[in-house]
């Protein structure tokens, strides 16, 4: 006796007979071409038809004739929604047949991805620069910025307070505008057709909130980082101090300098002089790109050579060579056959799919179904998890790579008030440990008097944000431009951190930079 499976809450669908005449007309075949379609996403790019069987489970059977018709008419659904059949099984019962469709939707070619974060002052431009251009409409009335699906207190004070994703899809060169960003199914879309991928991770400018900038710098696995500087401020002591950030992080930046429709063109001119000596200061070569030809100039120098330019969201001044830019990035090497480590930046708790965690995934690839390890928590402890489902900017993939920002839906025996920021997922190849007392060599950057054995700094290392209590080694103080080496204790709870990991500690104002370079103590 033939087994019907049940279909409740899955990726199955029961048909009791397709005929060509009917669930080939227009208006049919399009319902079942959704219906199909979200089969597919649930079930993760597959959905399984039994042909045959009545909605209720009951079996109706179907001749020979019956079956082929049935079959050419569900494989022409398929073909609406860019499926296929992947296997056809058919079963006898007392005479007459039913079938088992497997129907697989191929994903897309390979896709290029890169992570740019955006940085700069409060009410400089950055949420708008990004919402004028994933949209490539003009800022005329001064709301663009309300695209990057702000919460409702920052519409209210006019400011960003949280990390913001978005992206910018390219096809063939070119941009794929979003009508409406907050739409799901349309950047959906523009993710399953593109061939290159930008993800903007869009950082808070208001000075009470930089440990949220930083998370947005360290915690995302950035490839490129952009400065925004208004042409009407010029460069304020923030956005020296998000510079100095990302070049601690080695991020090759850009800077761009919005609102020049504001100001006269001598005031752009003493900004970019302004923002030349300060990168020259660093190190770094300043460019100001003024047609294609500089672009090709500098799209491989950006280790050393930062691009300026100049934009006006208003008038659209400057955005054909921001697009060009962007596009012309190059990929930065990632880690892929490493063991999958993931560090938590938000947790969420969806309707219907239980606790996802999202982040950036630092070394490594993810499969759904895979057994992974999520911790430590407070007791130093990691607990066996599976990975359910992976999203991708609303895209449902089967793997995620390194350098992606995904979504993990994951299933297991803890809670959603048990996972932190700052916790990793990963697989159990990696042996994680947790962390509690590590040596470090620091450099500080800023302090008005100087630092010495029992300073109390908040560490901040991928998305890490905790007090650590530091043990100076080799010297009784550190002042400003000093390097020492030290051992620093995690205050209240253990993290995961490795040799080699690099991190910046602070203290109101960001006060130095380190290198981890030994594990002290474990739990």
């Amino acid at each position: 006796m033939v087994k019907i499976p049940k279909k409740e809450n899955k990726n199955i669908e029961f048909k009791e007979i397709l005929t060509v005449d009917y669930h080939l007309s227009e208006e049919r075949k399009q319902h079942l071409a959704s219906q199909m379609k979200y089969l597919l996403d649930i079930g993760n790019g597959e959905a399984i038809y039994i042909l045959g069987v009545k909605d209720s489970g009951e079996i109706r059977g179907l001749n020979d004739l019956e079956l082929e018709e049935s079959l050419r008419v569900l494989e022409e659904i398929a073909k609406e929604v860019g499926a296929s059949f992947k296997k056809v099984e058919k079963f006898s019962e007392n005479g007459k047949k039913i079938a088992k469709v497997l129907i697989s939707k191929e994903k897309k070619k390979k896709m290029d991805h890169l992570i740019i974060g955006v940085c700069g002052h409060v009410n400089h431009g950055k949420s708008t620069l990004i919402a004028t251009l994933i949209t490539g409409k003009k800022d005329v009335k001064k709301k663009n910025w309300l695209l990057l699906d702000v919460l409702p207190h920052e519409i209210e004070r006019g400011l960003s307070a949280d990390i913001h994703h978005a992206f910018l899809a390219f096809k063939e060169n070119k941009p794929i505008y979003l009508e409406n960003p907050l739409n799901k199914k349309e950047k959906e879309k523009a993710i399953e057709i593109a061939d290159k991928v930008i993800s903007f991770v869009d950082t808070v400018g208001h000075e009470p909130w930089l440990r949220t900038t930083i998370r947005g710098i360290l915690g995302q696995e950035i490839d490129y980082g952009i400065l925004v500087v208004a042409a009407d401020d010029g460069l304020t002591h923030i956005s020296k101090e998000h510079l100095g950030l990302l070049l601690a992080a080695n991020i090759p930046t850009i800077v761009i300098i919005t609102k020049i429709d504001k100001v006269g063109k001598k005031r752009v001119e003493e900004v970019e002089k302004e923002i030349s000596l300060v990168l020259k200061r660093v190190g770094k070569v300043p460019f100001l790109i003024k047609n294609e030809n500089d672009i090709l100039v500098v799209k491989d120098k950006l280790e050393i050579v930062t691009p300026i330019l100049k934009t006006s969201s208003v008038t659209f001044e400057g955005y054909d060579l921001v697009y060009k830019l962007l596009n012309s990035l190059p990929l930065r090497e990632k880690e892929i056959s490493k063991p999958f480590l993931m560090y938590i930046d938000k947790v969420y708790n969806v309707s219907g799919v239980g606790i996802v965690l999202s982040g950036t995934i630092k070394q490594g690839k993810l499969e759904v179904g895979k057994k992974l390890l999520l911790g430590p928590n407070k007791q130093g402890k990691f607990i066996e998890v599976k990975a359910k489902s992976i999203e991708t900017h609303y895209f449902r993939i089967k793997e995620a790579k390194a350098g992606l920002i995904v979504g993990v839906a994951i299933k297991g025996k803890i809670k959603n008030e048990e996972i932190e920021r700052g916790m990793i997922l990963c697989e159990k190849e990696l042996k994680p440990k947790a962390v509690k007392k590590f040596e470090a060599e620091i450099t500080v950057l800023s302090h008005p008097t100087r630092i010495k054995s029992g300073y109390e700094p908040v560490f901040h290392c991928y998305t890490i944000a905790e007090s650590i209590k530091i043990k100076l080694l080799d010297k009784k103080y550190l002042k400003a431009g000093e390097s020492g080496k030290i051992l620093a204790t995690f205050k209240y709870r253990p993290y995961f951190v490795r040799r080699g990991d690099k991190f910046v500690f602070r203290e109101g104002k960001t006060k130095g930079i380190g290198s981890i370079t030994k594990i002290v103590e474990t739990i």
